[in-house]
């Protein structure tokens, strides 16, 4: 089976025939190489139904948890989005894929590097900084969507500030053994109410180190 028949049976079994119904999710899964984001060793489970190690301790999220992170942030064509934990740099493409702007923020300098590399050889227009994004980019905000693809202990109070009205926060919280997926969505208007938090179901990620994450 080539790469392409591969993503083809990827976006066809792991997610629609899971529940994945966003079809500009779907289109952009099945247009983003994803053996380009995992090292060479592995190109051969690139599109396993499962997560992959990308070094430093690091790993790129398996396909359906990818796909029902950014469904769940209902991102669309000109979405102004914030990726916290951005890794290999694959889900910031699939988002740019589906034409939202995105801005990523990876922690580790070495994994930052890399995926900007890569994010320009494959031509993905994004911006993609190197820091601790656990408190966000107040500089860049408001923003139609966070998504932190790592777990912390709480939804960030800074993150919930640079949501625009009716933004979504899409993030794992818990403890390193047991996490919970998180959509909050900002009133709109501001201050007509409370944010509204949903449950997303469990999950199992990397922890979210920095400021507003757990101590490095």
């Amino acid at each position: 089976m080539s790469m392409q028949e591969a993503r083809q049976d990827m976006v066809a079994r792991q997610l629609a025939g899971r529940g994945i119904a966003d079809e500009g999710v779907l289109r952009a899964m099945g247009a983003v190489p994803r053996e380009a984001f995992v090292p060479p060793a592995h190109h051969g489970l690139a599109y396993a139904d499962g997560p992959l190690p990308i070094g430093r301790g690091q790993t790129i999220s398996q396909p359906w948890i990818v796909a029902r992170m950014i469904e769940a942030a209902r991102i669309g064509p000109g979405s102004r989005v914030l990726e916290i934990g951005a890794g290999s740099g694959y889900a910031a493409a699939v988002m740019a894929q589906m034409g939202a702007h995105v801005l990523a923020i990876e922690r580790d300098p070495a994994l930052a590097e890399a995926a900007r590399l890569r994010l320009e050889d494959l031509g993905y227009e994004l911006e993609l900084l190197c820091g601790d994004g656990s408190a966000g980019a107040p500089q860049s905000a408001p923003f139609d969507a966070i998504i932190v693809s790592a777990a912390g202990p709480r939804l960030p109070e800074p993150l919930r500030r640079q949501l625009a009205p009716g933004g979504r926060l899409v993030m794992p919280v818990g403890s390193a053994e047991a996490q919970r997926l998180l959509r909050l969505t900002a009133p709109d208007p501001p201050g007509s109410g409370d944010p509204h938090i949903e449950d997303l179901g469990g999950v199992r990620f990397v922890p979210l180190l920095g400021a507003e994450g757990w101590p490095s």
